[in-house]
């Protein structure tokens, strides 16, 4: 890996370790708060390495619908929506439930 893909990384790691308990955000919410909004697949990609570090909540972090994309990277078949679910966030057929009550911006939380 690329010393920059590291340092970006390391950027998205640290907000979404800051992604509070019970919400989600977006991989293009945290692309556009570290002022890259077309590197979304880029966050997609420090979230799929993010199991190796073990401290970032990467089931927080969803697809612009709300949509569980990211769930075949974690281990066992629902991973992700048990993590959810035990945060009280309901999931119905791998959609967030009530996505924007929940949808935590990074933009607007961390100014």
């Amino acid at each position: 890996m690329k010393p920059e893909n590291e340092n970006f990384f390391e950027k998205v790691y640290a907000v979404a370790r800051q992604i509070p308990y019970g919400r989600v955000t977006s991989y293009g919410a945290i692309a556009k708060y570290l002022g890259t909004a077309r590197s979304a697949r880029m966050v997609g990609w420090a979230m799929n390495g993010s199991h190796k570090i073990g401290d970032i909540p990467a089931h927080r972090v969803v697809n612009r619908k709300g949509l569980l994309t990211g769930k075949h990277h974690f281990d066992g078949t629902n991973l992700m929506q048990q993590l959810l679910e035990n945060e009280g966030i309901k999931v119905v057929d791998n959609q967030i439930m009530d996505f924007e009550n929940l949808f935590w911006d990074p933009w607007k939380e961390l100014q």
